[in-house]
């Protein structure tokens, strides 16, 4: 039976749950049908995407963009260089940060305000570009894999989160009981504060794949040799490459030809954006608890 006084009661806190919902749905579908526009217009025909007829549902389906794509021996060994400077470049910056925010995060370390100046300090200066390259020739590690996973070790605004997370999160408590058992500062961090910290490591380690993943300006300074090229570098030699043949027909046979091989090289990028990206959202369901807790535990305390 209706209660018409209880409804009325209730009638703000309903209202304000309408409201968000809306909103909420409203945001992640203006978030994610792009993701699904470039999904769809990844083998739909190039020609129907730009007359605006695909939108809903993919037209004209063909998987040539595709097919050019994954026929090219240098897309898997650009796939393997990721992985490769994505899995070690990750492990060598978390091997960096995570200690170096710690350090940063006790109270007892007289020169912490000055170090940590320091690295502020970088967020905001640089050598330059033209330095920084003559300084990887120097130290040997120009046309060098190590490049890709030495470069950036640490990057400062990830170390400012570890170290908040580190400070507000892990109570100096734990340490004074630690410390009258004789526990040194290494074994506590490795023994008692990484494991309380998985959040924050969740948070950091994926930010640091992301980038590395996506890293190509570093291998288009530093790297010569076709060997050692990542993905990224792969996928936009094989985006120029399709954009020059299509240009070059064009002007050669005519606008019908030129259309025609702009269809397909509008195919081609759009598959290009879909490889480099779905790697990467396969593996952020795994870690996506932690990265939420460690993501609010800094918004909240940091």
């Amino acid at each position: 039976m209706f209660n018409r006084k209880k409804f009325l009661r209730n009638w703000p806190d309903l209202s304000f749950r309408i409201v968000v919902t809306v909103i909420t749905v409203s945001a992640f579908l203006f978030v994610l049908y792009p993701i699904y526009f470039v999904v769809i217009a990844s083998f739909s025909d190039s020609t129907l995407v730009n007359q605006g007829q695909v939108i809903l549902y993919p037209k004209g389906v063909s998987l040539y963009g595709y097919s050019q794509i994954f026929k090219k021996p240098e897309i898997w060994v650009g796939y393997k260089n990721t992985i490769i400077y994505s899995f070690f470049g990750t492990i060598f910056n978390l091997t960096v940060t995570l200690p170096a925010a710690y350090v940063l995060s006790r109270k007892d370390f007289a020169a912490r305000g000055i170090v940590m100046k320091l690295f502020v300090i970088t967020m905001y200066f640089n050598g330059g570009m033209i330095p920084t390259y003559m300084l990887i020739k120097d130290v040997g590690l120009l046309d060098s894999p190590l490049v890709m996973i030495i470069f950036g070790a640490v990057n400062v605004y990830n170390l400012i989160i570890t170290r908040t997370f580190f400070e507000t999160s892990i109570p100096d408590e734990l340490y004074e009981a630690a410390a009258l058992d004789g526990c040194s500062h290494f074994r506590y961090f490795s023994t008692v504060v990484l494991p309380l910290s998985k959040a924050v490591i969740a948070v950091i380690m994926l930010y640091y794949l992301v980038g590395h993943w996506n890293d190509f300006f570093s291998a288009l300074l530093y790297l010569n040799s076709d060997k050692y090229q990542p993905l990224q570098i792969v996928l936009r030699n094989i985006l120029l490459l399709n954009q020059a043949m299509a240009g070059t027909t064009g002007a050669s046979a005519g606008a019908g030809a030129g259309a025609y091989a702009q269809q397909f090289a509008d195919q081609i990028k759009f598959g290009v954006i879909i490889v480099s990206t779905v790697p990467v959202l396969c593996v952020y369901p795994f870690i996506q608890k932690y990265f939420e807790k460690g993501v609010m535990i800094g918004a909240v305390k940091g």
